[in-house]
């Protein structure tokens, strides 16, 4: 079991915010998760991966890919409180599921 975390690079985000929209991500992606699923990669140590793309055009294409192949994928939009204009798209949650169907969809992405 696995999650892909696909944020944007584009942004230029401080490492900080990152970590941050990639908390909401992992937190965003697990609370909405079957409780089957959510059990299984909690139990099986909650394995995170952390991508990244070029700009929001190719962040919506991944998304797009991943809900063609039945993932569940969760926007995460940032409050604007801090660093970026309110409700800007930061990166989205792939899964938790079966690590063969996440890296379907993620297997030509670099990581973070």
């Amino acid at each position: 079991m696995k999650l892909a975390i696909v944020v944007r690079k584009d942004l230029d985000m401080r490492t900080g915010k990152v970590a941050g929209q990639v908390g909401h991500a992992s937190v965003t992606a697990y609370r909405n998760a079957t409780k089957v699923i959510a059990d299984k990669w909690f139990n099986e140590g909650q394995k995170k991966i952390v991508l990244k793309v070029a700009s929001e055009e190719e962040l919506r294409t991944v998304a797009k890919l991943a809900l063609i192949n039945d993932l569940q994928v969760w926007d995460i939009r940032d409050m604007g409180l801090t660093q970026l204009v309110p409700d800007t798209l930061t990166c989205i949650s792939i899964g938790p599921d079966e690590d063969k169907l996440v890296d379907k969809v993620i297997k030509d992405l670099k990581l973070y």
